[in-house]
């Protein structure tokens, strides 16, 4: 029997160091970052929905001012359903980063990034590879690029973890060529 029979073990690639790909600094993503992150893309995809509630307010209001159906309570419900949706999703958010299955999110990697692949290095030995063809999305702000890959599943690259100004303006030509960002 194998001595970590059944403990979850990382890939084990060994892929050959491209020497032209943009080789990073280590960076692990933070919890608080990534919940961060996770709700914005939430208000991202669901901002239509706040319509909702501000339509029920608007037809309670014009009741009110007609005289013709007067409460206060669905003011009081609306604002406890609002907060409790919002509450309910930043706690799923959080617990995710306290299951140990989701550990691997938030290690620290060193990534080499070139055309054909992105590389996540954890060791010299141990790693994983992440097609573009995967990534469905992308953007680039002040801080960081961020490449989406699903519904809150991200890959987050502070711009300072390039080594310098080259590097960064090969993940945007990268970037640009795979018709990710403009």
């Amino acid at each position: 029997m194998a001595k970590n029979y059944g403990a979850q073990q990382r890939a084990q690639m060994q892929a050959p160091s491209n020497p032209l790909a943009i080789k990073t600094k280590k960076y692990g993503l933070e919890k608080n970052k990534y919940i961060a992150m996770c709700m914005r893309q939430l208000f991202a995809n669901q901002w239509k929905w706040a319509f909702l509630p501000l339509a029920l307010v608007g037809l309670n209001v014009f009741l009110n001012l007609s005289g013709t159906y007067k409460n206060y309570w669905i003011y009081i419900f609306l604002a406890i359903g609002v907060i409790g949706y919002i509450l309910f999703w930043l706690i799923q958010f959080t617990g995710i980063t306290q299951l140990a299955q989701y550990k691997q999110l938030f290690d620290k990697y060193r990534y080499e990034i070139d055309s054909r692949q992105i590389f996540m290095k954890i060791s010299d030995k141990e790693g994983g590879v992440i097609k573009w063809d995967m990534i469905l999305s992308a953007y680039k702000d002040k801080e960081a690029y961020v490449l989406e890959m699903g519904k809150y599943q991200f890959i987050y690259l502070p711009l300072a973890i390039f080594n310098n100004d080259n590097d960064r303006k090969l993940m945007d030509k990268i970037m640009r060529d795979k018709g990710l960002i403009n």
